[in-house]
Parts: C-alpha cells; structure tokens; sequence
C-alpha cells in the first residue's frame, strides 16, 4: 500500500509498487526512500503518517509529518510555520536520548514541508488507560521514575514540552519504557524567551496557570505530568476533579483504592496553581521521590523507608520497629518472667550467678542483635 501525499488527491490509495499516485501523478516517494503506508492523525496544522524506509534492507517503519495547515489567517500561519520548524530543531537536538524519537530526515517537496521521524512501536497511555483500566500507585510511581529523567533531560537543554499528556506519552512495546513524543508545541527556554509572553499552547485539561497566559516555565511541564498522573488513577479528566468554588484538588475521592500519603503530597506538589508552590525542578521532585519507597505489591514486597534528609521537603513518614527489635523484646519479656520468683515455692540454691539486673539482659540482647545483623550483612 502506498499513500499520496497530496491532500486534494480523490483516491491516495495505491498499491505499493508503484512510484507515482494512479489518480493525481504525485510523487509516492519522499526523497526517494520514505514511502507513506496509512493516515495515523491529523491536526489544524498538519498530518501524521505511518511509512517505510525503502532505503534500508530491512524497510524499517518510520513517521512522517506533513505540514499542512488549515487555519485562516497570516498570523496563525506563521505561527504554524515557527512551530513546526522548531519541532524539527527540538527533535534533532533532543532525539539522541533513547526515550524520545529520533529525526531521522527534514524537508521541502512540492512546495510542502515534511519532518520524518523514528516510529516508536507501542501504546500510548491514553490507550492503556482505555484498554486496561485506572492506573495503580504502584505503577505511577514506576511512571514517574521512568519519565522525570526524560523531562530532566528536555530541561537541560532548555526546552519545555508544553504538551505533555497521556497520549504524548507511549508505552514502548520491545523493552516497556515509556516514550515522550510530539515536540510540536515545545519552547526554547531561553533567557529572553522565559521573559516574553508567547502563545498560549497545549491542551487545557492539562496546562499549568501561568502557560495559559502564555508564560510556559519549566514548572508546567511538571504541572502538566501531575495532571497526567491523577488522570490516569481517576479515569477522569483533571478539570473533574478540581474543585474550583474551594481551589483545591479533590482527585483522592475518586480513587477505588486509596494511594499512599507520599504519593498525595507529591502529585498535589506537582499540582500547586501557584507556580512557586510548586516544585521548580525535576531534580526537586527526583529528591521527594527517592526519600519514599514503593507500596508493597504481591510479587514485590515494600522496601524500608529512608530516612528524611534535611533538603527534603516532605515530611517524614514515621518508621515502624524493625521485626528484630520485636523479638528480642518478646525475648526479653519471658526472660524477665521466668526468672521471677515464683509465690510458695523455694527458689533452689546455684552456684551459678543469675543475671539480677535489666542492664545485664539489655546488654546481651543487643550483643545478640548485632550478631544477628552481621551474619546477615550481603
């Protein structure tokens, strides 16, 4: 199968050994190699399609973005214009990292623009969230810790998604890492950038305050994952579980099983409407992160909790006492009870001495315990 590229085309389909559309004579093959299969989307400024490299033995799968906007306006289409030039850009710089797809080829044909890019084969998890259900705690948690190191990544090199949602977000069927994609709406985040009001982009639901005003800081992307993350254990849209007559955020109600209190403070961290609230850095929200362990699962049972650090900015989650400790005070206890002396009853004489005091038992409860501890060191 082979697609025709052109939009007024009546019929695109051909078969997929032919060079040139049957119906309207337009090149099939971009820049000789990258043959269109199927539609897979289409925006206000463009189309997506599925494609083959034929350049390759292997004829590997590929993406091709076709702009072609369909807004009115000299304004907006320049916009469009500046966006999808800068995708290109943002693509080429950022696609070196194994979890965001890789520009593999861009340019002009026909007096249209095309951007090809890596097909990253998955679902996305908007799909996932319809397919398999809400979200676990146990699976956010492993979503934030594949995906924050990504956003990091972007932000090192001062570009803001913009548009970070679930269906942006792909989970990778050959190794399960999730995949950012759709760089269409990022920004520089340059020094004078960050000081400009620019457009107002990505989608709603999604979108911190201050870049629907059209001042995007690093934050929003935060912002836009915290949205992410209760719309995937709610099923609901962020804008349902806000409350707007209080300001506050109610997502935990609609909750069939209630998250961990670490998780709260750190999705509603995520979540704060006002920007220096908010954690400012990826690398803020890691550090909260790694202060916490995982929930206990079935195949995976829970990790102790770390101790709070100074720089941490969540409170500190109690610890329980360890299993040793509440052995040996059982031990301690029926020691203690067994050598009291028993009513009506002479204690026998011995020639050994008997530990009379609580110091004596503690001290060998503790030789005990670190014994115990070091045969068990790894």
């Amino acid at each position: 199968m082979s697609y025709c590229l052109n939009p007024r085309c009546p019929k695109p389909e051909n078969s997929s050994n032919v060079n040139f559309c049957l119906t309207c004579g337009s090149k099939l093959l971009l820049k000789q190699r990258y043959r269109a299969i199927k539609p897979i989307g289409q925006g206000g400024f463009g189309r997506t399609f599925l494609a083959v490299d034929e350049d390759k033995p292997s004829k590997p799968r590929c993406v091709i973005k076709q702009f072609y906007p369909q807004a009115q306006g000299t304004n907006t289409v320049q916009k469009a214009v500046e966006l999808f030039n800068q995708e290109a850009v943002q693509l080429d710089e950022l696609g070196k990292h194994p979890q965001i797809p890789e520009l593999l080829a861009y340019f002009t044909q026909e007096d249209r623009q095309y951007l090809v890019q890596e097909f990253i084969d998955g679902q996305n998890l908007a799909q996932e969230l319809a397919h398999k259900g809400a979200f676990s705690e146990a699976q956010i948690w492993q979503l934030l810790n594949d995906l924050l190191p990504v956003l990091q990544f972007c932000h090192a090199r001062q570009v803001i998604h913009r548009d970070i949602k679930p269906e942006n977000i792909i989970l990778r069927g050959g190794d399960g890492k999730l995949v950012l994609v759709d760089f269409g709406a990022s920004k520089s985040a340059t020094g004078t950038a960050l000081n400009r009001t620019g457009t107002s982009i990505g989608s709603p639901e999604y979108v911190a305050p201050e870049q629907m005003r059209g001042r995007a800081i690093f934050a929003s992307d935060i912002y836009s994952l915290g949205a992410t993350c209760i719309n995937l254990l709610t099923r609901r849209s962020p804008f349902d579980s806000y409350d707007t007559n209080n300001d506050t955020w109610i997502w935990q109600k609609y909750l069939k099983i209630p998250v961990s209190k670490a998780l709260s403070l750190i999705l509603n961290k995520m979540l704060e409407s006002i920007p220096m609230r908010r954690y400012q850095t990826v690398d803020d929200v890691l550090k909260d992160l790694n202060q916490y362990s995982q929930p206990a699962t079935p195949a995976n049972t829970a990790k102790p909790v770390p101790q709070s650090t100074p720089n941490s900015t969540l409170p500190l989650v109690t610890q329980s006492p360890s299993q040793i400790d509440l052995e040996l005070e059982q031990m301690k206890t029926q020691f203690l009870s067994s050598n009291k002396p028993q009513p009506n009853k002479i204690q026998p004489p011995s020639s050994t001495p008997q530990p009379s005091s609580k110091s004596q038992i503690d001290r060998e409860l503790e030789e005990l315990k670190a014994k115990y501890l070091g045969n068990n060191n790894p």
